[in-house]
């Protein structure tokens, strides 16, 4: 089965981020359409199976918004990012896609991961 899955990690704590809202979109054409919405789990971990073409991921460009502004408002903690967008482009054959987002309250970094 093809999916995308990520796993938020808060830098500044050392733990998992639990509890922030995540949604994936595709580019069709010019325009960006949703393709699902999760929330972290509290082990920083959501996961999207696309409704689209049977489940099975298509080529092309993707991107995962994650919603951390709220994320930080409940722990009293001002942030720089209110959210994070991560484009990315999957290629003919798309499998599992895991994203990892390291965040802080001023930044974030992000890597293809496994």
């Amino acid at each position: 089965m093809n999916r995308i899955t990520i796993h938020i990690l808060n830098t500044s704590r050392g733990k998992p981020a639990a509890n922030i809202d995540v949604q994936l979109l595709v580019q069709r054409e010019a325009a960006w359409k949703m393709l699902g919405k999760e929330r972290t789990d509290t082990d920083g971990r959501a996961g999207f199976v696309p409704a689209e073409a049977n489940g099975e991921l298509q080529a092309g460009n993707y991107k995962i918004t994650f919603f951390t502004e709220q994320y930080f408002k409940e722990q009293e903690i001002d942030t720089f990012y209110p959210w994070v967008e991560i484009a990315f482009k999957l290629p003919e054959k798309a499998g599992h896609y895991h994203i990892p987002l390291l965040i802080s309250p001023f930044g974030f970094t992000t890597y293809r991961g496994s």
